[in-house]
């Protein structure tokens, strides 16, 4: 490949683009050290990601070894084909939500269909190149909806983390969930509560003192020993799900019409959206753990294919997860490979040791996503949102409401439109129009007399020219604003200029403003001149009809007072 000069970069090809980042690591050189690496990362993800791959896929709605197949099969492809190199992929807490909903609403049919629809959603979304735009999610957003995603998680985890028996089933709504669970308290299990509490105590013990073991693991297996050697009454996956299968299923499509597709596109559309988004911060964290860059756009075209491969396997939606990728750089992984050997070690799980997960309570399992709850929010972040200015607490507390007692689509959908509406008026204020007459370009000193020069009437202010400078991107959020200003002409002057130095770019509202200006100020007779208009931005006037004789260009606001003198001197001669 010829070598570009600093001063010539060239776009990026396809190729660049979309070449998984297991093709760079291979490309670059893979020795037995390497390898060693990886493995000892992958592992090190996997024992991680066995118990909170079922705990999610329980608390979603489906069964703990969907949960483990999406893990193996979906993370496996997010490695292969992926565009960062530390990227881990299965289910995530953020999907519970809308998984359990879809669930709920169409079955896991429809859950199946759903998933297989937004990995074609997502493969498009990256064929497009559409990946670089989904970064522009307002920070305020994605810390509110993860703030209510991690409440709705633990207020659905409470009765398995209670051991609670209900007599009618619980209601996906929070607002309807907790008079239900109210209800149930009369039936708590105090096995389950010691479980579920042991859990989080282990989990937090060894996070705290020894953060490089496996608490999760740790945990989840002390209390399927306590479970099994003490028969203790609580409920385990064998009892609610008879267990785990001994391997993988085959590829099986579902059943599709066009009824059946229009009914879960919105499910498939919110799957695709929070996936992308996902994925890409999970990128961005280990981007600025290593140093390296990802490429967006191959890395949602491999989170599809990811998606579409989990759901034919019976799996649930992937995406890339952060707490597991950020894993996989503190085990010292080297490339995709390690994701990669994740994936197989889990499959090796469910060959050898399946039987042993029926004896995992339930409770343990909660008290897993307890954790993953609390870990979920950004609390300093929350605080700082809060403090920092009305506007952004406002987004961040409207997404956070929205999440908990309304939808998450609807959530980021508007708080993205407010966090839009508070950057426009921000914007705005920082675009300004400045207005003054010409003055003598320098002051002159005093004969050596000190007597003073006569009045010079060409150096004085001229009444007649009226100059205004924009500083600022003049953009629709300024426009109205800047408009009622340069309006104040009348037919008693000679010049309108407009200085736009100072204007990096103007949009089509911009650019429509200064056209009824001129055009006003053509019929009153009065001269509109541009000075220090760039190439961009006399490029868009241009487009815009915005040309002489209906306006002069000028360098700058020197010449164009010159011209406007020599212009008013020759009407005088006439």
């Amino acid at each position: 490949m010829p070598l570009k000069s600093a001063g010539s970069a060239a776009p990026a090809s396809a190729a660049d683009l979309f070449t998984p980042k297991l093709v760079t690591v291979l490309r670059e050189g893979y020795s037995l050290a390497n390898l060693r690496a990886d493995a000892v990362a992958g592992l090190t993800v996997a024992i991680v990601a066995l118990p909170l791959s079922m705990a999610i896929a329980i608390a979603s709605g489906a069964t703990p070894a969907q949960g483990l197949y999406t893990a193996i099969i979906g993370g496996f492809f997010v490695s292969l084909l992926g565009g960062s190199r530390f990227q881990i992929g299965g289910p995530a807490g953020a999907f519970i939500v809308l998984v359990a909903g879809t669930v709920h609403q169409h079955g896991m049919d429809g859950l199946i269909l759903a998933t297989l629809l937004a990995g074609v959603i997502l493969t498009g979304v990256g064929a497009l190149r559409l990946g670089t735009y989904i970064k522009f999610i307002p920070y305020p957003v994605t810390v509110g909806f993860t703030a209510g995603i991690a409440v709705i998680i633990f207020a659905s985890q409470v009765r398995d983390l209670l051991g609670l028996t209900l007599t009618v089933p619980e209601p996906g709504p929070l607002l309807d969930k907790l008079p239900v669970l109210w209800d149930g308290l009369s039936t708590l299990n105090e096995a389950a509560l010691v479980l579920s509490a042991g859990t989080v105590g282990v989990i937090a013990f060894v996070s705290r003192l020894c953060p490089r073991w496996p608490g999760m693991l740790i945990a989840v297996a002390g209390a399927a020993l306590a479970t099994g050697v003490l028969n203790l009454p609580v409920e385990t996956i064998g009892t609610r799900f008879g267990g785990i299968p001994q391997g993988v299923p085959l590829p099986a499509i579902p059943d599709v019409t066009w009824i059946k597709v229009q009914a879960v596109l919105p499910n498939a559309v919110a799957f695709a959206l929070l996936g992308a988004i996902e994925s890409l911060l999970s990128a961005v964290v280990a981007d600025g753990m290593t140093g390296r860059r990802h490429r967006s756009n191959c890395e949602l075209v491999a989170q599809g294919v990811a998606n579409v491969a989990s759901g034919l396997f019976g799996g649930i939606c992937v995406t890339g997860t952060i707490a597991r990728t950020a894993t996989n750089v503190r085990a010292g992984a080297h490339g995709p490979v390690a994701g990669i050997m994740h994936s197989l070690f889990l499959l090796g799980f469910i060959l050898v040791a399946a039987p042993l997960a029926a004896y995992i309570p339930l409770a343990s399992l909660a008290g897993v996503l307890a954790i993953v709850a609390w870990k979920m929010i950004e609390k300093h972040a929350f605080a700082t949102l809060i403090r920092a200015s009305r506007g952004d607490a406002l987004v961040l507390l409207a997404t956070l409401g929205l999440t908990i007692f309304r939808d998450l689509t609807e959530a980021i959908v508007v708080g993205f439109a407010l966090g839009s509406v508070l950057f426009i008026h921000r914007m705005s204020k920082t675009t300004a129009v400045e207005s003054h007459r010409p003055f003598v370009a320098e002051d002159k000193a005093d004969d050596a007399n000190g007597g003073r020069k006569p009045y010079d009437e060409d150096d004085a202010s001229d009444p007649d020219v009226v100059v205004y400078r924009i500083v600022g991107a003049f953009f629709f959020g300024a426009a109205a604003s800047i408009g009622s200003v340069l309006e104040r002409i009348s037919d008693t002057h000679k010049a309108l200029i407009i200085d736009l130095a100072a204007v990096p770019f103007l949009d089509s509202t911009a650019a429509n403003t200064i056209d009824g200006l001129a055009k006003k100020a053509q019929r009153q007779g009065v001269a509109v001149i541009l000075t220090g208009v760039s190439a961009s931005v006399r490029r868009d006037l241009t487009n815009h009809e915005i040309t002489p004789p209906l306006v002069t260009f000028e360098t700058t606001i020197d010449a164009a007072l010159a011209k406007v003198r020599g212009e008013t001197v020759a009407a005088a001669a006439d």
